[in-house]
């Protein structure tokens, strides 16, 4: 298992639009992926789960892989959130 914690400089936070690339990225690996946000844990691969979320500018989410690609997936889910979606 893999964990990383990231802030969401995405001034609009994870709307629809990049909520849906996070989930695009995440169906990439055989991983299971979850995103956790103040207690609340959804899988990566749901845009329903990652809107219920509400993730907000300035935000820390942290994400969790584990399978046999975890450490491929951490990287990009970490890559994706940090550099792409700050941008969207």
């Amino acid at each position: 298992m893999k964990k990383v914690t990231v802030t969401i400089e995405s001034q609009s936070g994870l709307h629809a639009r990049p909520a849906s690339t996070l989930v695009a990225k995440a169906q990439q690996f055989e991983s299971e992926i979850f995103i956790e946000k103040a207690g609340a844990e959804i899988n990566a691969k749901s845009i329903i789960g990652i809107l219920g979320l509400g993730v907000s500018y300035l935000d820390e989410i942290t994400v969790t892989c584990t399978g046999d690609d975890e450490d491929i997936a951490i990287e990009a889910m970490k890559t994706l959130i940090e550099e792409v979606l700050k941008h969207q």
